[in-house]
């Protein structure tokens, strides 16, 4: 499919090779929307099939705490997996079964897998982790090594 009527004759340079670079890209992005209608608005939206939690991270000398928004969801359906450097929260949402007798006309409850990964700073003791769902509030809390809290350096006038 192409947007623009001309020949696809390559140029030497100048402003009709910055025409055709548009127009390639343009006819990506049109072929890609005519293949799989909003897949690529709905993953740059954050609307594809798969959905992550929101999370809250903060930081102490001692911790990091980590907050997920997850309603709705059973303990037992969760899985968090912890490495040297990044932590996975991965689950299922399982849909209750409904009558097939109602029509949505609009549904934005998820169900599904999900999964999110965050990058983890250094120092992160993975054996000293805590992990409470309440509310639908997952929080989890990573202690840091004793070698990972800095210390305070004094500098000297001189």
């Amino acid at each position: 499919m192409s947007l623009i009527p001309w020949g696809s004759r390559k140029s030497t340079g100048g402003d009709l090779s910055l025409l055709n670079e548009l127009r390639t890209e343009m006819n990506r992005v049109f072929d890609s929307y005519f293949r799989e209608p909003f897949g690529t608005m709905a993953e740059s939206f954050g609307w594809s099939d798969q959905f992550g939690p929101s999370v809250d991270i903060s930081e102490t000398d001692k911790e990091i705490t980590l907050l997920a928004e997850l309603p709705g969801i059973d303990p037992k359906d969760l899985d968090i997996t912890v490495t040297a450097d990044r932590i996975t929260i991965s689950g299922e949402k399982k849909e209750t079964v409904e009558k097939s007798e109602k029509n949505f006309h609009q549904k934005e409850i998820r169900s599904g897998k999900f999964s999110r990964t965050i990058p983890l700073p250094a120092g992160v003791d993975t054996q000293q982790i805590n992990a409470e769902h309440k509310n639908g509030v997952l929080t989890v809390r990573l202690k840091k090594s004793p070698t990972a809290a800095g210390r305070k350096v004094e500098v000297k006038a001189g």
